[in-house]
């Protein structure tokens, strides 16, 4: 692969390591090397970074809506691009558009649209995460209670099909209405299998991860809690070495105290990652949306429905990433590689993403010092550049 152009900045971290006054090569829309600056091969065309830092594009595993829309409502590929190019802005470079739970139909053209996305090879799009509807009631959050339940054979059929058709196809399910052979042989087709909006014992949780669960959505939030004698869903998920687990940064959806307890408390090799849980919000000024019919409201950095409860996030990448390094006081690289590295390796995408190196995606996002963001690049292609400050 003979490089075609380079990005030069004063500092480039790759997910693991730091190279000052060095240069990202690309070619054909991967990276070819990171190189010093006067490594440069003569004759390409140099894009110059005069200040801040190269990062890996981040990776947002939930991703419900932006831009003003919703995949809900609009569930076609245009809708997902828009969704996309909403989070670009905030440095997101690869997504699962994230359908909450809805009819079989409504789901039916959200895999339909999620398929299609990727046969156009929208930029950022990465995969499908279907949030239900095969989750508990009793933990169902903001989701529909009228539209949860079991999951059947006919369910199991569709996704396992659906799996071909896109690079990931992750889905949350509750252990109440999805039984471990079920799990065995979505894990087993190749989906991500996450467990969330459940009241799961422990006992529950070993045997969904040794059927093939792998991953918890959105620790904390819609799940059974610690309890003196009850380890229960997030107790298991910070407890199992096999277990990767969603994190909603804001402040308001988890304590920060409960996110330290959590991140010294894991053991790998599955880690906590970041996810924004964002809605149709992002990108947008505008105050209230729908939801299932059902209102959701935006104030004060909280989407609620008419009764308070959370629905989704209103929420962004960089501004976790901010959160977890200046809030909850964890390294700058540690912030980065759970918004990168972390949710791509737990989706086995990070041969391709969440890090720079031979063969990866050219996915980068451009940071000032304060983690201000500078422009975005998706396949070696600038997305978003700043406005410039006057």
């Amino acid at each position: 692969m003979t490089p075609q152009s380079a990005l030069l900045a004063p500092r480039i971290f790759d997910g693991e390591t730091w190279h000052t006054n060095a240069a990202v090569l690309m070619a054909n829309g991967d990276v070819d090397a990171i190189v010093q600056q006067n490594a440069i091969p003569s004759g390409l065309e140099v894009t110059e970074i005069d200040t801040g830092f190269i990062a890996p594009g981040f990776v947002d595993l939930q991703v419900n809506g932006g831009g003003g829309v919703m995949l809900n409502d609009h569930r076609d590929a245009d809708a997902i691009r828009t969704i996309c190019a909403a989070h670009a802005s905030f440095g997101t470079t690869a997504l699962l558009a994230t359908l909450i739970t809805d009819t079989p139909t409504i789901t039916a053209e959200a895999i339909a649209a999620g398929a299609e996305a990727a046969r156009r090879q929208i930029p950022g799009f990465l995969g499908l995460h279907l949030e239900g509807p095969h989750l508990s009631i009793r933990r169902k959050g903001a989701h529909d209670p009228h539209l949860i339940r079991p999951m059947e054979e006919d369910d199991l059929i569709r996704l396992i099909a659906a799996r071909d058709q896109m690079p990931v196809l992750l889905t949350t399910v509750a252990t109440e209405s999805v039984a471990p052979h079920q799990i065995k042989h979505l894990a087993g087709a190749g989906l991500i299998v996450s467990l969330g909006h459940s009241n799961a014992n422990y006992a529950d949780v070993v045997q969904a991860a040794k059927a093939g669960a792998s991953m918890a959505t959105h620790l904390f939030n819609a799940m059974s809690q610690i309890e003196n004698r009850a380890p229960g869903l997030v107790g298991a998920s910070i407890a199992l070495p096999s277990l990767w687990a969603g994190l909603i940064a804001d402040g308001i959806h988890v304590d920060p105290i409960n996110i330290g307890i959590a991140l010294r408390a894991k053991p790998g090799p599955a880690r906590i990652f970041l996810v924004t849980d964002a809605m149709a919000t992002i990108g947008t000024d505008m105050r209230e949306f729908k939801l299932n019919g059902r209102v959701i409201k935006r104030h004060d950095g909280r989407l609620t429905l008419e009764d308070g409860t959370l629905a989704g996030a209103d929420l962004d990448m960089i501004s976790a990433v901010r959160f977890m390094r200046n809030r909850i006081g964890i390294t700058l690289e540690e912030a980065l590689r759970m918004a990168s590295l972390y949710p791509a390796m737990a989706v086995g995408m990070d041969h391709r993403h969440g890090r720079l190196g031979l063969h990866t995606r050219a996915d980068m996002v451009v940071l000032d010092d304060e983690l201000g963001i500078g422009s975005v690049w998706i396949g070696g292609q600038p997305v978003y550049r700043a406005p410039a400050r006057r």
